[in-house]
């Protein structure tokens, strides 16, 4: 007799996993040899998992990924070089807490998209807020929030966001205004965010990118030097498979 209001008072409350936790229990056979802490434990628990789902969820449509990518899908088989003990090494996230970057180079259809896609997603899971987006759209964007007095607002976002993910980076050289934003990112982000970048110019061809030498040496500088770094190799997955790269 009680359960109606209960569960309108449930959904008021937007605790709307308790209230499903509770109608289940209702028609559960069991439940009522179960003891009155048991049963609201199981109810938290269904709410504390509703809440974390939906979190995860946003910080995934946040993120804005290119793909759907976890490292457990990660495709080993494939000879191009990665290492599954530094995958391993990246599985935890700890290398976020301690502000350390990670560059993945190598050519393209070997899986360089889907590895940092798969690393963002695997920081959304464990709670840190993610920014996606390919370099060419960065820059152009930045170009846009200049020209609408949003440029000071768009940086602060990116140096807020605990991972940033830099996709296709070094498709074309950066122009003078270009390198000069990408050391103020970096230098926003340097020992209190973590960033990813993909590229498939190799590390050691990144410097004549940027157009001038002095913001190449403290743009690398404030990226490389605590990076974690995953050289790919080989041909294309798609061409000698015929599936996408992962």
């Amino acid at each position: 007799m009680l359960n109606h209001p209960t569960y309108d008072k449930l959904y008021q409350l937007k605790l709307t996993g308790m209230a499903a936790a509770l109608e289940e229990q209702s028609r559960l056979q069991g439940c009522q040899d179960m003891t009155f802490e048991e049963r609201l434990g199981l109810l938290v628990d269904r709410e504390m998992d509703q809440r974390s789902n939906r979190k995860l969820a946003l910080r995934l449509k946040n993120a804005r990924l290119s793909q759907s990518a976890t490292l457990e899908d990660i495709d080993f088989r494939h000879a191009r070089g990665l290492d599954r003990s530094v995958i391993a090494a990246l599985l935890g996230c700890e290398w976020i807490h301690r502000y350390e970057n990670c560059l993945v180079t190598g050519p393209t259809g070997v899986g360089k998209s889907f590895i940092v896609c798969a690393l963002a997603n695997q920081a959304c899971r464990q709670g840190y807020k993610v920014v996606y987006v390919r370099a060419t759209k960065l820059f152009a964007e930045l170009a846009m929030a200049k020209a609408d007095g949003s440029f000071g607002k768009r940086l602060i976002a990116l140096a807020k966001c605990d991972l940033l993910v830099l996709d296709d980076w070094g498709l074309a050289p950066l122009t003078l205004e270009q390198s000069r934003d990408f050391l103020e990112i970096l230098e926003d982000r340097y020992a209190k965010r973590s960033t990813v970048v993909a590229s498939q110019v190799t590390l050691d061809k990144w410097h004549p990118l940027i157009a001038d030498p002095t913001l190449a040496d403290a743009a690398l500088d404030r990226l490389v030097h605590n990076a974690h770094r995953i050289a790919l190799a080989g041909e294309s997955m798609r061409k000698t498979r015929g599936v996408a790269a992962r």
